[in-house]
């Protein structure tokens, strides 16, 4: 079986009927099979979406919540398929795949709800019998590229705000979970949208740069967002310059979670786990450093330690909660990060091994600045513990990265936290929380090498809108010749 794009409301092959395939990384068998677009087949997305988008743009908010919150019901019913697709592209574990459908969902529903909030303003003008308004318009046709580590939350993400507001949209699909992109856009087909509407393309990854390039530069796209890592973000930010095209970016993120002395412990292990663990550490608010005043380490560092030990890895088909990573590649790296760290002084005090491509729980104590898994996102289930000696120093190791999306601060004093939390330079920042967090309703985004923009209730709305200024005039009014 081959899936194929879906482009103008129709399925579609691929210009001479040219397919790839994804393999399942855990098997090494194909996982799935699917159209492989080239540039022309790129430009009749585009096309397509910018035939539908006069239509839709003057489509009222009540019908575009009613398409929506069909969309959200049919991606649920669609369950036990993604959760199917997710595993054999992706190697997740199903209840990530599970959790995927149910928060996506949300996103659509909240995007229905968002329809109606698509407000301006009135004014005042210095000219009388003047009525001056703000009001927020559609862009166009708005292209999301979406990657394969929560490819649901981030496929849907991607295009669920922006047709909300009037736009029409292309989801450019990741070459590592093709059909689960593919599974997105049959939700809204079967929601009975429009044709042309939401788009889904899929490209061989040979192919990549050429159909994102042709889709950043077809006329009638007039957005970007893109999630995924900062090095191809600076290119599709550079090509999306050169055509003067807004983008919104979320990219890489080396998230740190700051423990005071004064934690709670359990709940400081607890979290931990839980956010530098789940999808094998493949999420981009994942922990990627623990920074533990030096008064409480070594408790934590023996309780996070057991935790992390215990936490069964392997085949994700199994009753497992690390599952595989999504390439070989991405699980040799994980080698490669534990022997530099070694090498110069690190201490192995959980995991450390690997089978394949199931990587264990790994916690490395004594990391300095010296070792690449100090400074590198490891996106993997591979992570550093860094001591520090006081709240000054925990709030300078923080901010010492170039990214800036997620953070963590445990404290049982919430003032003290809220002083060192104030400090850190993120985007998002929890208290006594994980750094992995999202709800539908929230601005999500980071600072410096973690992108900018936000995608998320309202600040999603600004997002992909812009700004019209109006006015109603009095047509007798006085001109001074």
């Amino acid at each position: 079986m081959t899936f194929h794009m879906l482009i103008g409301g129709a399925e579609e092959a691929a210009e001479g009927n040219k397919k790839f395939d994804r393999i399942d990384p855990v098997t090494g068998e194909v996982a799935t099979t699917v159209a492989a677009a080239s540039v022309e087949d790129a430009l009749k997305a585009a096309k397509a979406a910018g035939a539908a988008y006069p239509a839709w743009s003057k489509t009222g908010p009540g019908e575009r919540r009613a398409l929506l919150f069909k969309a959200a019901d049919a991606l649920e019913a669609k369950t036990d398929e993604i959760v199917g697709l997710m595993i054999a592209e992706t190697g997740a574990t199903g209840a990530w795949a599970a959790f995927n459908c149910m928060l996506s969902a949300g996103i659509l529903r909240e995007a229905a709800g968002m329809t109606t909030q698509i407000t301006g303003e009135i004014i005042p003008s210095d000219k009388p019998g003047t009525l001056a308004m703000a009001q927020r318009k559609s862009l166009g046709v708005c292209l999301g590229i979406a990657p394969w580590n929560a490819p649901v939350i981030l496929g849907v993400r991607a295009v669920a705000i922006a047709i909300a507001c009037g736009n029409t949209a292309i989801l450019k699909a990741s070459e590592l979970c093709p059909a689960t992109h593919l599974a997105i856009g049959q939700a809204f087909k079967e929601a009975g949208f429009p044709d042309g509407v939401m788009n889904v393309v899929t490209n061989a990854p040979e192919d990549a740069a050429d159909v994102v390039s042709a889709l950043i530069s077809a006329p009638e796209v007039r957005h970007i967002n893109f999630t995924g890592s900062t090095t191809v973000g600076r290119i599709i930010a550079q090509k999306a310059a050169m055509q003067l095209k807004p983008v919104l970016l979320e990219l890489g993120g080396k998230a740190p979670m700051v423990i005071l002395d004064d934690a709670d412990l359990e709940g400081a292990v607890n979290g931990a786990a839980f956010g530098a663990f789940m999808n094998q550490g493949q999420i981009c608010m994942s922990t990627e450093r623990f920074i533990v005043h030096e008064g409480i380490a070594d408790k934590f560092v023996e309780a996070f330690a057991a935790k992390a030990n215990a936490l069964p890895a392997g085949n994700p088909r199994d009753k497992v909660v690390l599952g595989s990573l999504v390439t070989m590649e991405a699980a040799e790296k994980m080698d490669a990060l534990i022997e530099d760290a070694v090498a110069k002084g690190a201490k192995i005090v959980a995991g450390g091994s690997r089978d394949g491509t199931i990587v264990k729980a790994t916690l490395l104590d004594g990391v300095t600045p010296e070792m690449r898994i100090y400074e590198e996102e490891s996106f993997g289930p591979v992570k550093p513990i860094v001591r520090v000696k006081d709240d000054a120093e925990a709030v300078r190791v923080a901010n010492d990265t170039a990214y800036g999306l997620s953070a963590a601060v445990y404290s049982g004093n919430i003032q003290r936290a809220m002083a060192v939390a104030d400090q850190i330079d993120s985007g998002i920042c929890h208290i006594n929380g994980p750094t992995v967090g999202d709800e539908a309703q929230m601005p999500f985004g980071g600072t410096k090498d973690s992108g900018y923009g936000r995608f998320g209730g309202k600040a999603g709305v600004e997002s992909f809108t812009s700004t019209r200024w109006v006015t109603i005039e009095d047509p007798a009014q006085h001109y001074p010749f």
